[in-house]
This record gives C-alpha cells, sequence and structure tokens, in this order.
C-alpha cells in the first residue's frame, strides 16, 4: 500500500538566518519537490511567530507557483476566521486565474496564533471559528459561476479552478469535510490524538458532492530522512527544541540541532514531545521505509504531505530527495 507525497512547508526562519533567505529556500525547495515528483507543495498561515516566514500565505504562493511550472501550490492552510470569504475568494481566485488547475486552497478554523495577535489581526472576535462552516458555504459559492442578480461577486474568484480543503485535527474539522463532500486534511504532524476516531467519522459520513465523489485524506506527517538514523534524530532536535519552545511560551527562530537534547528535558517535556510528534518518522532510508508502510497500514490515508523543520537548507533538500526514492521504491514494491 502507498500514498501520494506532497510538501507542507512553514517556510522556517534559523537561528542567525533571515526571513528573505528563508523564503528563497521555500522557492529552492519547492523547485526540487517539482523535480522530485511530489504531488503539491503548501504554505501555512502562522502569525507573530518568528520561526515561520509563511505569514501572508497568498503572497509566498504566488512566489512559489510563478517559480515552479507543473506542481499544485497552496495553502495549508489559511486560517479563516481571520479574514472575510470574499477577500480570500479574490485572492486564490487571482492564484488561480495566474496559474490555472495548479491552485489549492485548505481552510482551518483555528487562528495560527495567540489570541491577542488574532485580535490585532481581526479587530473584534464576534464571529470567529462559530461561523467558520457558514463561512467555508459562502466562501464554496464565490468560486461558483455568478447567479443572476448577484450582487456581491467575487473578481477574479467566480468560475476558477480552486481545490477548497478542510483541515482539522479534531472530529470537528472531519464532520464538516464530511458534510460538504470536500477532501480532508488532518494536522497529524503536531496534534495525532484524535487522527484515528477523526478519519473514521469522515470516511462513515462522507457525502459524495460536486467536488469529490469518495472521501480523500491527507495526513500531515513529519519526516527527517537523512544517511544514517543518528544523524536523522540529530537533525529532528531543531523540532524538537522549537515545539518545547513554544509550548512554554518562548516561541523563536528554529534552533541548530543539538546532541542528546532529548536527554536534557524533564519527564512532562518528554512525554508531551512523545505524544505531540508520536508520528514523526526519523531515520535513514530504510527506516523510513518502514515507518512510512506501518503509517499508512494503520490509517490507509490518499495522501501523505510531508513537514521537516530541518535546520540547514542542504540537509532539508537531501531529507526530501531521499524521502522521494523511498517513496519511488514503496510504489514500484506495491
Amino acid at each position: 500500500m502507498t500514498a501520494v507525497l506532497s510538501v507542507l512547508d512553514l517556510s522556517p526562519v534559523p537561528e542567525g538566518s533571515a526571513v528573505s533567505q528563508s523564503l528563497r529556500n521555500t522557492l529552492d525547495l519547492a523547485r526540487h519537490a517539482e523535480r522530485l515528483g511530489y504531488a503539491r507543495y503548501w504554505l501555512a498561515e502562522h502569525h507573530n511567530m518568528p520561526g515561520i516566514a509563511s505569514a501572508a500565505t497568498s503572497v509566498v504562493i504566488g512566489h512559489v507557483a510563478a517559480g515552479t511550472s507543473t506542481i499544485r501550490v497552496g495553502a495549508g492552510g489559511i486560517m479563516l476566521p481571520n479574514h472575510s470569504p470574499l477577500v480570500i475568494a479574490e485572492q486564490f481566485g487571482t492564484l488561480a486565474a495566474l496559474h490555472p488547475g495548479r491552485i489549492d486552497l485548505g481552510l482551518g478554523r483555528a487562528p495560527g496564533t495567540d489570541m491577542l495577535t488574532a485580535r490585532a489581526l481581526r479587530r473584534n472576535l464576534d464571529s470567529g471559528a462559530d461561523s467558520f462552516p457558514q463561512d467555508v458555504v459562502e466562501l464554496l459559492g464565490y468560486f461558483k459561476p455568478a447567479l443572476e442578480g448577484q450582487r456581491v461577486r467575487a473578481v477574479p474568484g467566480e468560475g476558477e479552478d480552486v481545490k477548497v480543503w478542510i483541515l482539522g485535527s479534531s472530529t470537528y474539522g472531519a464532520q464538516l469535510a464530511a458534510i460538504l463532500g470536500l477532501p480532508y486534511a488532518f494536522a497529524s504532524h503536531f496534534a495525532p490524538g484524535e487522527l484515528d476516531h477523526a478519519l473514521a467519522v469522515y470516511r462513515e459520513r462522507f457525502q459524495p458532492s460536486e467536488y469529490l465523489d469518495k472521501p480523500y485524506a491527507m495526513l500531515g506527517i513529519n519526516i527527517v530522512a537523512a544517511p544514517s538514523d543518528e544523524e536523522a534524530r540529530l537533525l529532528f532536535s531543531s523540532l524538537q527544541q522549537a515545539f518545547v519552545n513554544l509550548r512554554t511560551g518562548r516561541p523563536g527562530r528554529l534552533p541548530p540541532p543539538l546532541e542528546g537534547y532529548e536527554e536534557t528535558l524533564d519527564p512532562a517535556a518528554r512525554a508531551m514531545l512523545a505524544h505531540s510528534l508520536s508520528t514523526a518518522v526519523i531515520g535513514s532510508p530504510e527506516t523510513v521505509k518502514r515507518g512510512i508502510e506501518a503509517f499508512l497500514k494503520r490509517t490507509g490515508a490518499d495522501e501523505l504531505i510531508v513537514t521537516a523543520q530541518i535546520f540547514d537548507h542542504n540537509a532539508r533538500v537531501r531529507s526530501f530527495e531521499i524521502l522521494a526514492q523511498v517513496h519511488r521504491e514503496l510504489l514500484q514494491a506495491a
């Protein structure tokens, strides 16, 4: 059993580097991903996080789409409570007009930041996550051909081919994706707790629609691949440090790898990492192959979207190169 393979890029900003370099690295990795046969390249909306350069997600998507030619490019995702549906329809309608047949729009209901920053983004929190289902339906409507007498139209947007996904880390998104008949992406790369339950809900309750005739589930997963298990674990320590820093209120830029980092942590921090990053696959090509096979056997995922927060850009590119080779071997064996 195998699955389609894609990339989720948070456009990491390593310590000692700059946002401009991170955005150049993002385009470079996207070009490698296209060459290696990855299906799509998604950017994520996060705000007030010094280690992530993709806050203006639609702008970065345009940067990546203009610098590539065939790979699908999109948002994993846009946090819809931060925006009006019309604005997102216009932004992604413009992207689809510029890059026909290549634009994806993943929609999430979390703020993608802390609540103080969410207030600065929205100016008020009167609607927010509670209106997410209605906002999704409104947004879908803007992408349809305009009706006679329709007074509010998305131009660009109406009639454009934008593939809309629902993102989630609980059963809430799974239920909404199932009801609307949309593809579903689960954030198992950082919140795996309800993965199995959410997948079951989505598949059992899915209603065929004009968008999709059967359920399609994409799962986020951290994969760090290197020539040896030891090197991969060392590279992975950057994400471990960043995760602990974030969860303890000290967000910052992506730290360099640190030998023996996990051994320095107290039991509570170790348990937090073990839970939050439990689906991560870290190691040599053979270790990565076994990890992917086990994850697919457990979940039956249609697609894996892989993220790799690696301090050194060349090592990150190499990780995706190794993963692409492993994926080819799995396809050949299927």
